[in-house]
């Protein structure tokens, strides 16, 4: 086998195209190849109807690649597809050096960008459960040991002595996590009590979203032109809003082809988007392929129960195409998109108005009536933290002045028994 260099970054691409490959998934690719610190010296492309069960591409294909790999002396074949473990290690058997699939690429970029103690936690999780089904690539050496007299085993044996402290720490992690998690719930039901609302930047990576969230909250987040610059979610009141205090999450960039571990080890990263009361879906309104990206945004907020919050579209980098700032509005005159720069700052005063224009319109706040028969109601709306004051009417009902976003409210309506009923009268009546 062939002997791993301790640093290597100068990368040869195989990208494999099949019909559900997009246009841009090139493209796309070697803008995470770069984000990762590789440096790109040459691209094998490889149309396929279907991916090969050895190879992913054709034997024809991995040759060329290898031929290539001597060529240049490359350290590295970055994949721009998953591959399973199988195919992992066979192209790396006849390339002579490393290969990274898409999965693998992206886990990198984000132990390199994590910077909380949540988010590094959440990485290492992910990247071992990913190694946990590739820990034959860094024991074949052994292979040749199966059959001779007193050589048999070590192999098997490393193998589940990896596999055994690699499900140590796993556990070790998730209880961690669920740590940080009931952390992160203390905070949210205190954000509660205090009735603020928390809007929620959501968006393809790059299209702009720490860029605007340092317009609207005066915050100074990173901000790079590369994929995945915010790993990490940051929570800041914004500024000089008409409805009250407000908070603004910036969130994780989303991608094509998100890895599933990624998804379910960064679940509690996203729930701040799963917890909003409204949502903004920046757009890189210059990029050519934005429909794609939307799609792939709506593709991963649906994964984590986010799809049925509000949504107010921002198209972002009107200056890159020449465009005006505007807010756009559907047939009823409710606004649903607004186009701007967050770099100029055109448009960013009106995303104000939109944002609480929408906020007032998405929440209740009034006073209820309920009746002895109604206490699990109010110890719901107590739990929910959205009781602001409480009295006793004179006939002994509790008089409750609540303010709750719309959605929680129609949940509510829809408890079993008196409790619903209760709820679709008192809080969603006109």
């Amino acid at each position: 086998m062939f002997d791993r260099a301790e640093r290597g970054d100068r990368a040869i691409i195989l990208h494999p195209e099949l019909r559900f490959t997009g246009p841009d998934a090139l493209d796309e690719f070697q803008e995470l190849a770069r984000s990762a610190g590789a440096e790109i010296i040459g691209i094998v492309t490889a149309s396929r109807d279907r991916p090969d069960a050895r190879y992913y591409v054709g034997k024809g294909k991995i040759e060329e690649l290898a031929a290539q790999v001597e060529e240049t002396e490359a350290d590295l074949v970055l994949v721009s597809q998953s591959l399973s473990a199988v195919q992992e290690r066979n192209i790396e058997k006849a390339v002579g050096c490393r290969v990274l699939d898409r999965a693998t690429l992206i886990l990198d970029i984000f132990a390199q960008r994590a910077q909380s103690y949540e988010g590094k936690l959440q990485v290492e999780l992910a990247q071992l459960r990913h190694l946990s089904t590739r820990l034959i690539r860094g024991w074949t050496h052994l292979e040749r040991q199966k059959g001779g007299i007193g050589l048999r085993g070590p192999g098997e044996t490393q193998l589940e002595t990896d596999r055994r402290l690699i499900g140590v720490r796993i556990r070790q992690l998730n209880a961690r996590l669920e740590k940080v998690a009931r952390q992160r719930d203390q905070s949210r039901r205190q954000r509660l009590r205090s009735r603020a609302p928390l809007v929620a930047l959501v968006g393809y990576t790059n299209a702009g979203k720490s860029t605007l969230f340092n317009k609207l909250t005066g915050a100074s987040v990173g901000e790079q032109d590369m994929l995945f610059a915010t790993l990490d979610p940051t929570v800041r009141r914004m500024q000089e809003m008409h409805c009250g205090e407000v908070l603004l999450a910036d969130t994780v960039g989303f991608v094509s082809d998100l890895p599933h571990e990624l998804i379910a080890a960064f679940r509690a990263t996203l729930q701040e988007a799963r917890e909003a009361d409204l949502l903004l879906h920046v757009t890189d309104i210059s990029d050519p392929y934005r429909q794609e990206r939307q799609s792939d945004v709506e593709g991963v907020l649906e994964s984590i129960g986010a799809d049925r919050i509000p949504v107010i579209r921002v198209y972002n980098k009107i200056d890159r195409s020449n465009q005006e700032a505007a807010v756009h509005r559907d047939g009823e005159g409710v606004p649903v998109s607004v186009s701007l720069s967050a770099r100029t700052g055109a448009g960013v005063d009106q995303l104000r108005e939109v944002i609480s224009e929408r906020l007032s319109s998405e929440r209740i706040n009034r006073w209820i009536e309920l009746k002895g028969k109604d206490g699990k109601l109010r110890a719901h709306l107590f739990q929910l933290g959205v009781v602001s004051e409480e009295r006793i009417a004179e006939n002994g009902s509790w008089m409750l002045h609540v303010d709750v976003p719309l959605e929680t409210a129609e949940r509510l309506a829809r408890l079993p028994g008196a409790e619903g009923e209760v709820a679709k009268t008192q809080l969603l009546a006109p």
